[in-house]
């Protein structure tokens, strides 16, 4: 079985996350993801590819601890985030959001919250390769 929270290199499969968070329960009534992919631009510059790094053993504890909070506030089934760490190229996959609950209310509601409150607090840091160079970027929700 797939972890639910994970940290990795290589790509992943939308399709097997919606697939893994089914299998949880039948009583899901509502299904919501947040699909984040890398664009070929930021402000007014191209950008050829995204660097992620992390404090690994911190930004998955802080991963794993959002997803707890997440299925605790929103009352969901079950919930499930993945990042990828490395070199991603612009049209690529970086981070993958999937919940599940009775209704569609809380599924929306807890997607959002979980990639903006990932975005705040996980020691996720990128930087962009431009034709100008590289940079790291500041965070932003």
């Amino acid at each position: 079985m797939i972890q639910a929270v994970r940290l990795q290199t290589e790509d992943f499969s939308l399709d097997a996350e919606v697939a893994a968070l089914r299998a949880a329960s039948k009583r899901i009534g509502g299904i919501s993801t947040f699909l984040g992919c890398a664009r070929d631009f930021s402000g007014e510059r191209e950008v050829c590819e995204i660097t992620f790094d992390a404090y690994h053993g911190m930004a998955l504890s802080e991963l794993i601890r959002l997803r707890d909070e997440a299925i605790a506030q929103f009352g969901l089934i079950d919930a499930r985030i993945v990042h990828r760490l490395g070199t991603v190229r612009a049209g690529e996959n970086i981070v993958l959001i999937v919940v599940g609950a009775e209704h569609r209310a809380p599924a929306f509601d807890a997607c959002r919250w979980l990639i903006d409150e990932l975005k705040a607090r996980a020691p996720i840091w990128k930087k962009e390769v431009t034709p100008q160079g590289e940079s790291w970027v500041t965070p932003h929700p």
